[in-house]
């Protein structure tokens, strides 16, 4: 792993200190609107379907992006309880602040090492657009998968979505991008493939289904 698993040095690793306030303020219109609809072939309603389909009243978001999609999914009941878990403080502020109509809970933490939540348990655990920029192998990436399984309530699902390196048929500005965001730290996911997030998932839950999406890989795990 090329920053191990240390909190410090991964909150200033490029893939965290790269989104500043300044970029967060545009990343709904860049990333969420522009990016995976045009660079990855993904649009931003197939995540939120993804939220519609399975989100639960004690819910767990782990790496939150700017609350994008927790501002608005369906929730099954009026009032939800709601944990944000990232190490970033900018993205912890940011999605808060947009869903505070919840009162969300709010935890700094790295999910490559394992978790301390007070023995809570959820029924689901979102883990959105978040694998692709850890640094680390799919290999080394399944920890998070064993950190987060303790906290999935029976009858549970853990889902979310990653940007596949390989495997996939990336069109020419997903090339680019992937080229570019490695080589700068932004993703490690070269080898990053359905197969291996498969095997990751296998390794924690005894249910799993993927499907592919552009770039990327869609997924929902049970217990």
């Amino acid at each position: 792993m090329g920053v191990g698993n240390d909190s410090v040095s991964l909150a200033t690793h490029p893939s965290v200190a790269v989104y500043t306030p300044a970029r967060l303020a545009l990343y709904d219109l860049v990333i969420l609107g522009f990016s995976c609809r045009v660079v990855w072939r993904c649009p931003k309603r197939r995540f939120l379907e993804l939220y519609d389909r399975h989100v639960g009243a004690r819910h767990l978001d782990v790496g939150v992006g700017s609350g994008y999609f927790l501002d608005r999914c369906h929730f099954p009941v009026e009032r939800p309880e709601i944990t944000l878990l990232v190490l970033s403080e900018a993205w912890l502020a940011k999605a808060a602040r947009r869903i505070a109509r919840y009162s969300p809970e709010a935890r700094r933490a790295n999910v490559l090492e394992p978790l301390d939540l007070d023995g809570a348990r959820f029924d689901t655990v979102a883990l959105n657009g978040v694998l692709h920029c850890l640094p680390a192998t799919m290999e080394e990436k399944a920890a998070i998968f064993r950190n987060l399984r303790p906290f999935v309530a029976e009858g549970g699902v853990l889902f979310g979505s990653t940007i596949l390196g390989r495997g996939v048929e990336h069109g020419r500005l997903a090339r680019k991008a992937i080229a570019v965001y490695n080589r700068e730290g932004i993703f490690t996911n070269r080898e990053d493939d359905r197969e291996s997030l498969e095997r990751a998932l296998a390794g924690s839950f005894s249910r799993y289904e993927t499907e592919i999406e552009g770039s990327f890989a869609l997924f929902a795990a049970r217990p």
